[in-house]
């Protein structure tokens, strides 16, 4: 019956409803700790279908939770009605005024977009969460978000000027600061809106209201405050407060009521101007927590913009990350604590007096033992450090996590050392050492105790801990919920918190607005307990899941997948630095995230059943299907959640269970092929670009008709070798011998690279060696055929263990083959211990060059003087495995190279993934977001390194790229 409900509702909306189980699920597990499914996930497109949506929701009495991106931490999305998503369509700018500095947008908008936006005019939104990058300013209106910034620019509800929206009625509304006689007018209405002013009349008359806020509420000190709805900072700010002509803005309750009151379709925000453009920050160590703290007080009487805290247990997680360890150039030992203070201005001179005073207070009023100052870029990449701490900690192995359950109180910054003392009491009589980073400045730090939830004691010490944690909240006249909102973690100790009095207000305020109950309940308000539909079923014993690919060093797959904590890093725009992951950045579509891949796994992999291939669902195949494995997420995900592995084995497994498609297995033998039709290689390419007999090879074979097909060459790169066409002997003077991978793709599609990359080592004098071996395997372990790569893998590395060493490592020209000796050979080989010894020393051709050139074995004078200008787009394997920089500085080496690199991530193509036809589409998006506006922009050389990269830019933009080894050897003297 409800499906049929669900489909009329469907058919009338402009957006997109899901009903099925595969999105339903995914939201189902949006948080890190509780678990509810809703009934249905609807991206609505236009205020038509909100309005349908709330009177579906009024007629058949299921709620509606609104839902934002990035900005919720205690369950405030989690639902078993609809969740509303309005961060695909509802993005645009609406009004922007530069003279009021003010601008008026839809709930979608991104955070750091908006800003980028705002730069040419030298304005800026203030408020600054750690999840910046993909953050919707509607998330950040229902949570009142604060973030690194607030010491200095407020949070968010001091930025809400106006807004438009729905209540729960359906009426259409906007909340706009009042005058006294505006508001005497809205009391004249007798609908909704009329009934909700008329209620806050009466509350705000009475006489003992002030004393009820000041007893219930956090000291005023604190500014980052949510707990409960905002009657205190509605009342003070408004003409009730005093008789001076003050307004009357509903706003100040709204923001941060998490969608339980108003959903938000517009908002009207205040803007400041730029930060000074000169800063300095001041990273200083501790070797306690409580010498930290201690020294907040004395650090925050300097002009400040942020003051940071990051303790040992986030700062030990990055030692392991890929992304962050090179983000940890400024730690000095081993500090227990870390304050990043930063100082600004527009006159150098200022900027340098002010870190000169406040390095003179740190060494004479604090325990600071070291004090090093970070400028410029250091300074980005210090904060990013910072600002990964809440994905770093899903680096914790095992079924411990650090639990978000107590991570958001705020006291007064004088209150801070004490508070911190006590609270450290209660986390040692229950033998736990918390994590503590964050907003020391704001008196808030993330407190996280270390948790298994999967356990009836995780779970009481969860409660527990948390009731203990309220109280002494309490007993300091603090906030339990600075910034990331009562949700479900928080609100059963609401009551406990503001008192009797007040929550009875809170209910009352919630009853005004949504009798029905509709809009996100159990949040803030009347809230389940707390130990309630928790993620997982307590006391189970855990399925063991058989894998192909090794994942000992995660303890298996099933918690490798538990290793993503939702903390959105994947849900990044491509506007911003990073890769991952390019399918949801060409979508948009939750289901297109590392998290929804990772969560659904885990999800699936959780309910196994013992006599069932767990792996066999028809869920985990949509969502991983347009899955590209880039392996961006292995790099940039800070709790380095490897998707790319995940997909791997559920390809292989899946099969098993439902055998392999004719398709899959052309594309996995393409180097038997292409070795079976090279000595008629004329008539096959002839063939494939016939118009005739090429569309009916890409029918039968299910590729694109648009795509064209690679050209096969009639000698391979080892019948040169083989046959003396091609020497291999160091030109001059030797320099070293290296082994030269020939990778399948190199040997008979791409061989003039492969001659440029000998004449180029040779000329520069090494010597080169080549082996008997076999293909990379990189084809295989692409479709999930790890029986056949495994295979290739034991005898690439017996025949290159034996031979390859520092003094003579591997290199090879094609990232994504010789870069699998880092990746899937580690997960694959039987000789592990071989394969690791062997990874080590194993290269892509610009890595090998650019150490020598670091070493003083590579000059600018021996190459040309010539000019060039030079666009570089780098494989996603170099990205994510590697660095750029090695083929950048390498291309930099002739001394009138230009060169710069294309800010792009994966080009789309992806191996065989952009010849599907059912891929095209969205393999051509992904390259049209920064990779072909490039390209054409271009008047240069394009440089790509990628046989797919090099395929993708020829078919999207017609103009050629090169590898790096092509342009330098032409210009080698």
């Amino acid at each position: 019956m409800q499906n049929s409900l669900f489909q009329t509702l469907s058919d009338s909306l402009e957006g997109n409803l899901y009903k099925d189980e595969l999105h339903r699920s995914i939201y189902a597990t949006d948080a890190s700790v509780y678990r509810e499914i809703p009934a249905a996930v609807i991206y609505p497109k236009t205020f038509s279908d909100l309005k349908k949506v709330i009177e579906f929701s009024r007629k058949h009495k299921l709620s509606i939770t609104p839902r934002a991106a990035g900005t919720s931490l205690a369950g405030q999305c989690v639902t078993d009605g609809i969740v509303l998503d309005l961060s695909k369509y509802f993005t645009d700018e609406i009004d922007f005024n530069s003279e009021l500095k003010t601008i008026r947008l839809q709930p979608g908008v991104v955070r750091d977009a908006l800003n980028n936006r705002l730069k040419p005019n030298r304005l800026f939104f203030g408020p600054n969460t750690s999840t910046s990058n993909r953050c919707n300013v509607g998330g950040m209106f229902g949570n009142n978000s604060s973030g690194t910034t607030s010491i200095k620019y407020g949070v968010t509800r001091d930025k809400i000027i106006s807004s438009k929206g729905f209540l729960s009625d359906g009426s259409f509304i906007e909340v706009k600061p009042l005058t006294k006689t505006e508001f005497e007018h809205k009391l004249k209405s007798d609908s909704l809106e009329g009934k909700i002013y008329k209620y806050f009349n009466r509350l705000f008359q009475q006489k003992d209201i002030e004393a009820l806020i000041e007893e219930g509420f956090p000291k005023s000190s604190i500014h980052r405050r949510n707990t409960g709805y905002s009657i205190d900072e509605l009342y003070n700010s408004s003409f009730f407060k005093s008789d001076s002509n003050l307004y009357f803005n509903l706003n100040k309750l709204l923001c941060g009521s998490e969608g339980t009151l108003f959903i938000a379709t517009e908002l009207e925000l205040r803007l400041d101007a730029v930060q000074p453009q000169h800063s300095a920050m001041v990273a200083a160590h501790f070797t306690s927590i409580s010498d930290c703290l201690e020294s907040v007080k004395t650090c925050m009487s300097h002009e400040l913009f942020t003051c940071e805290m990051m303790d040992k247990t986030i700062l030990d997680c990055t030692k392991d990350s890929m992304k962050y360890k090179g983000h940890r150039f400024f730690i000095e030992k081993d500090p227990e604590a870390i304050l990043m203070l930063e100082l600004r201005s527009d006159a150098l001179e200022d900027l340098k007096i002010q870190v000169k005073t406040l390095l003179a207070d740190l060494k004479s009023s604090t325990k600071s033992y070291a004090s090093p100052v970070l400028k410029a870029g250091e300074i980005d990449l210090a904060v990013e450090l910072r600002k990964a701490g809440l994905g770093l900690l899903g680096n914790l192995k095992g079924d411990e996590k650090a639990v978000a359950c107590i991570e958001d109180t705020s006291v007064a910054i004088e209150d801070l050392p004490h508070y911190i003392a006590d609270f450290s009491k209660i986390m040692t009589s229950y033998n736990q050492k918390a994590v503590y980073y964050a907003h020391a400045g704001a008196g808030e730090l993330h407190l996280r105790p270390i948790l298994n939830l999967k356990t009836s004691k995780g779970v009481e010490e969860f409660k527990n801990i948390s009731s203990d944690v309220a109280h002494l909240v309490k007993s300091y006249g603090g906030a339990l919920s600075g910034e990331h909102g009562d949700g479900r973690v928080r609100a059963p100790f609401t009551e406990l918190v503001v008192g009797k009095e007040c929550y009875r207000i809170f209910q009352e305020i919630k009853q005004v607005f949504d009798p029905k109950n509709l809009f996100n309940p159990g949040k803030i308000v009347n809230p389940k307990p707390i130990d309630t539909d928790l993620r997982y079923e307590v006391n189970r014993d855990e399925p063991e899941i058989s894998t192909k690919l090794d994942f000992s060093k995660n303890l298996g797959i099933l918690r490798a997948a538990e290793q993503c904590n939702g903390s959105g890093d994947c849900r990044k725009s491509h506007e911003f630095e990073g890769g991952m992951c390019p399918s949801y950045q060409a979508t948009k579509n939750e289901k297109d995230t590392t998290r929804a891949r990772a969560n659904m796994l885990r999800e699936v992999l959780t309910q196994k059943h013992q006599d069932k291939n767990a792996f066999d669902d028809k869920n985990l195949k949509e969502v991983f299907d347009l899955c590209i494995n880039c392996k961006a997420c292995k790099n940039e995900c800070p709790s380095n959640v490897d998707v790319g592995a995940f997909k791997t084995e559920f390809l292989y497994q899946y099969q098993k269970a439902n055998g392999t498609e004719l398709r899959t297995r052309v594309f996995a033998n393409n180097n038997l092929i292409n070795k079976l039709a090279s000595p008629a290689a004329p008539i096959y390419n002839w063939l494939n670009t016939n118009a005739l007999t090429s569309n009916l090879i890409k029918r039968i074979a299910g590729i694109a008709k648009e795509r064209s097909l690679p050209r096969l060459s009639s000698q391979s790169l080892r019948y040169k070798i083989d046959k003396g066409l091609i020497s291999l002997k160091a030109i001059g003077e030797k320099k070293k011998s290296v082994y030269l991978f020939i990778d399948e793709f190199t040997n008979y599609l791409d061989v003039e690279i492969g001659i440029d990359a000998i004449e180029l080592l040779t000329k520069l004098g090494y010597e080169i060696k080549v082996l008997r071996h076999e293909e990379s395997g990189r084809a295989y372990f692409s479709k999930g055929l790890l029986d056949e790569g495994q295979r290739i893998v034991d005898k690439n590395v017996a025949v290159f263990s034996t031979k390859v060493s520092q003094e003579s490592p591997l290199l090879g020209v094609e990232p994504s083959s010789i870069l699998s000796f880092r990746d899937e050979y580690l997960k694959l080989a039987s000789d592990k211990t071989s394969a690791e010894q062997l990874s080590k020393h194993v290269f892509l051709i610009e890595e090998f060059l650019n150490a020598e050139i670091q070493s003083g074995n590579l000059k600018s004078d021996q190459f040309s003087e010539e000019s060039k200008a030079i666009k570089i787009h780098n494989h996603c394997y170099q990205k994510a495995l590697s660095n750029q920089i090695h083929t950048f500085n390498l291309l930099n080496l002739p001394k009138n190279f230009k060169v710069t690199l294309i800010p792009s991530g994966c080009c789309g193509m992806a191996g065989s993934f952009g010849y599907e036809k059912e891929h095209y589409k969205v393999s051509q998006d992904i390259g049209e977001l920064i990779l072909f506006p490039a390209v054409r922009k271009s008047n240069g050389l394009i440089c790509a390194n990628g046989t797919s990269c090099r395929h993708q830019i020829k078919d999207g933009t017609q103009k050629e790229a090169l590898h790096p080894v092509s342009i330098l050897n032409k210009y080698v003297l």
